[in-house]
Order: C-alpha cells, then sequence, then structure tokens
C-alpha cells in the first residue's frame, strides 16, 4: 500500500489578510509558519518517506524544503508545476470581500457549488482541469512509490478538489467536507495508484491552536 501525505503549505501574508493567492500570486509566509512547519515535522517524525513532490509556487515550495529539512531524512524532493494552486484568474490578489462584490454568483458556487461553477467569467481554471492536472501528478506519484509513504506539498483549493475527486465524491459535493487549513495533513491510501481510500482529513491537531481562526482554512 502506497501512502499519500498532502499538506498544505504554511500559511502566508495573503491568507491572513484573506485575499486569493490562486497560481500566480506567492505571498511570504508568515514568520509563525515556519514555527508550525517544525511542529509538522515533529507529527512526522516516525515516518519514513520514499520521495517528496511540491508545488513550484514558493510558500509551497519553502514549506516543503523546510519540512525535509525538520525530518532530517534523505529524503528527494521533486518540483512539479502540477501541484500549483488553481489558477483564479481576475480574483488573484482581491480581498474576499471584493470578489464577492464584484462575482457574488461565481464565488458561491466556487466555495458552494463547484458544479455550477463558471470559469469564464474569472478566466480561470475549471474544477475539472485542476483535478485532471494534480490528480494526475498524484497517481504518477503513487505509480513510482509502490508500497511506500510519500509528502506532497500544494494548495488548499487544488488539493481540496483533487483528494475529494481521488475518493470518488461527486463533483456537487466536492466541498460537503470543508476546506484544509494552512499547514495541514491529510492522508490517502491506494494500493493500485488509481483507486483511494481516505485515512485522515485535515489534521492540525499538532499545531495546537486553542482559537478557530477563519483565515486558516479554504
Amino acid at each position: 500500500m502506497t501512502k499519500v501525505y498532502l499538506i498544505r503549505h504554511g500559511k502566508t501574508e495573503w491568507n491572513l489578510q484573506s485575499r486569493y493567492q490562486g497560481a500566480h500570486g506567492d505571498s511570504p509566509l508568515l514568520p509563525q509558519s515556519y514555527q508550525e512547519i517544525e511542529l509538522l515535522a515533529d507529527s512526522l517524525r516516525t515516518v519514513e518517506f520514499a520521495h517528496a513532490y511540491a508545488s513550484p509556487l514558493k510558500r509551497a515550495r519553502v514549506t516543503a524544503q523546510k519540512l525535509i529539512q525538520h525530518l532530517d531524512q534523505p529524503i528527494r524532493l521533486t518540483i512539479d508545476s502540477r501541484l500549483m494552486e488553481f489558477n483564479l484568474g481576475q480574483m488573484e490578489g482581491m480581498h474576499f470581500d471584493d470578489v464577492a462584490k464584484k462575482w457574488p454568483e461565481e464565488l458561491n458556487n466556487f466555495r458552494h457549488h463547484p458544479d455550477r461553477y463558471d470559469e469564464t467569467a474569472t478566466g480561470s481554471e475549471s474544477f475539472a482541469q485542476v483535478i485532471d492536472r494534480v490528480g494526475s501528478a498524484v497517481k504518477e506519484f503513487c505509480r513510482l512509490n509502490p508500497d511506500s509513504n510519500i509528502l506532497i506539498v500544494s494548495h488548499g483549493a487544488a488539493l481540496n478538489a483533487t483528494i475529494n475527486a481521488l475518493i470518488g465524491t461527486p463533483m456537487p459535493h466536492l466541498k460537503d467536507r470543508g476546506g484544509l487549513s494552512n499547514t495541514s495533513t491529510t492522508i490517502l491510501d491506494t494500493t493500485d495508484a488509481e483507486h483511494f481510500t481516505l485515512e485522515q482529513w485535515n489534521d492540525t491537531s499538532y499545531l495546537h491552536k486553542t482559537k478557530v481562526d477563519p483565515t486558516d482554512t479554504i
């Protein structure tokens, strides 16, 4: 069995400001994020990883590099552009409230009704496009690492859609499980690199947070 540890990158300045980053925005990690990456590493200390993969966007790439450094294992890191965040077109860099004013229907569908989302309104990717590119990468990584543990560091919207699709969630219900938090861990299992089961969703218990911050999760 191959076990896939899917990590959302550490929290950034734009995450804190409630701005969409997408595939083309890339604000710096917050100082606290480096501490949280260490806590993430502590939680994975007993797991032996065969390989790590990360999005080329700096927030994910740095998260992966720091995580591997703290794990203190000789883990090879491969950067793969298929793991980039959802291309959000004109929404990128905008505050959530401004997007809600300009494209209320599109934003509501993006957040709650993926099957109704019209990507042409904002010049973004479709859910199907994101699921196809990220999903193809995850399956390939699993084929390359049978019966191993692998790390994937990517982004909230792209991971959320792809993980749910990989476990067979219909498009109208992709968002039913809720969002993914910064520096969270989600685990999938597979025996054939085609069919996946969910072992753990959006775990952040190792961060020891005492209150919920809505800007942590997308």
